[in-house]
């Protein structure tokens, strides 16, 4: 599925890919307009439905990401209300072992997400990514997101990746189209990002529904063997 002898850089993203989705979408998709409801006194459908037509509107926006917009246009501490429900937040089972692999073989690994830095920091606190990632970037730091063509250009002047020996791994596939047209080599879609949702089938990309198989190639094809011969 994918040639790791020319793999050297791994960029990660984050819900969906390496943390169960199910919990963004519980937050944005039922709690969110629920507690909205209740502190405004709307109803929950209208809730529902103005919520919903706005983010349609946002996808692949900055602002769709952002805790600041949305706190400034409905009111709420949306940070606070997301740690109603952080026990929701739960790394993907396989991820542990994949990302351990990744880290044994020598690779460069990079979490980015277009998560809001609140969001991000929420997390990490929630979850052990930061024991495996040692670079974790928000794209909120440059001001645009992974379906921007403008994101891969400034993501590659900070890290200094080689387009043909990086791999990029997402559940969104217009982020991973996004990627793709910059020119990122080796790409990898996630084919079930919320364990509470039905298996998507993709055939645009290569995917994935568990990193288990993928282990044995990433050790086999070690980097740091590379350096030391």
């Amino acid at each position: 599925m994918l040639d790791w002898a020319e793999i050297d850089t791994v960029l990660l993203d984050m819900d969906g890919t390496l943390l169960d989705l199910h919990f963004d979408n519980h937050f944005w998709l039922e709690h969110l307009p629920l507690r909205w409801s209740e502190i405004s006194g709307i109803t929950l459908a209208d809730a529902k439905a103005q919520l919903q037509s706005e983010y349609a509107e946002l996808t692949g926006k900055i602002q769709w990401y952002c805790l600041d917009y949305w706190g400034e246009r409905l009111q709420l501490p949306i940070t606070e209300l997301k740690r109603e429900v952080m026990d929701k937040i739960q790394m993907r089972p396989d991820v542990p072992a994949f990302l351990t692999a990744l880290k044994q073989s020598g690779r460069n690994v990079v979490l980015v997400t277009n998560a809001h830095p609140d969001s991000l920091s929420l997390k990490l606190e929630r979850t052990d990514l930061a024991k495996y990632i040692d670079t974790l970037i928000s794209t909120h730091e440059f001001g645009v997101t992974k379906e921007s063509w403008a994101l891969w250009q400034k993501l590659q002047q900070r890290l200094g990746f080689n387009n043909e020996t990086t791999l990029f791994v997402d559940d969104s596939l217009p982020i991973l189209t996004a990627a793709q047209n910059f020119g990122i080599k080796h790409l990898l879609a996630v084919a079930n990002p919320d364990s509470q949702q039905q298996t998507r089938t993709i055939s645009e990309f290569p995917a994935i529904t568990d990193y288990t198989p993928l282990l044995q190639d990433i050790l086999a094809h070690s980097k740091l063997e590379k350096v030391a011969e």
